[in-house]
């Protein structure tokens, strides 16, 4: 089962402010959706909440510390391990064999060691924040697809689709 990461980051590693995402490309919206329908999602409860709840088509498990947090429409679990369990047995269920990571910045730091491929939108700017993508280690991740797309609105920011994957050690 591919575990992969799926994130929208800025030049200077932004990837949110405020709880929510500093821009806004609907071409990488489409291509998150399109990725991930159909395949499980795990999530941190920031994240859970700065999208208003689970993203239909998907089983969606988010990850909290908070014993008491319920989700009425996700499976709740505390930690990352038993989250990605959950995830690969809906995986199976589906009859998929990829489940996805979409954030927050803590739940990529505990599962970017785990990953095996990274779906990066690169966006060509710099952008204030308070939430990062960690650093991927040098050496330890190749780029296998790269599609460049110009701005789609006048001052918007240019962005590319970038597949990151792991270098077999």
């Amino acid at each position: 089962m591919r575990v992969s990461l799926i994130v929208a980051m800025a030049e200077n590693r932004t990837i949110g402010l405020d709880s929510g995402m500093p821009w806004h490309i609907s071409s990488d919206l489409r291509n998150f959706r399109q990725l991930t329908l159909g395949h499980p999602v795990v999530m941190g409860r920031k994240t859970y909440q700065s999208i208003g709840g689970a993203l239909p088509g998907r089983a969606n498990i988010v990850v909290t510390r908070d014993r008491d947090f319920r989700a009425p429409d996700a499976d709740v679990v505390h930690d990352l391990e038993e989250a990605l369990v959950n995830a690969t047995a809906n995986a199976e269920i589906e009859g998929v064999e990829e489940v996805f990571v979409i954030g927050g910045a803590e739940i990529y730091a505990q599962a970017v060691g785990r990953a095996q491929r990274v779906y990066l939108t690169e966006v060509h700017q710099e952008f204030p924040g308070n939430v990062f993508f960690p650093e991927l280690a040098r050496g330890e991740w190749t780029e296998s697809d790269r599609q460049r797309n110009e701005p789609e609105t006048d001052g918007g920011p240019a962005f590319s689709f970038i597949i990151l994957d792991r270098v077999a050690l």
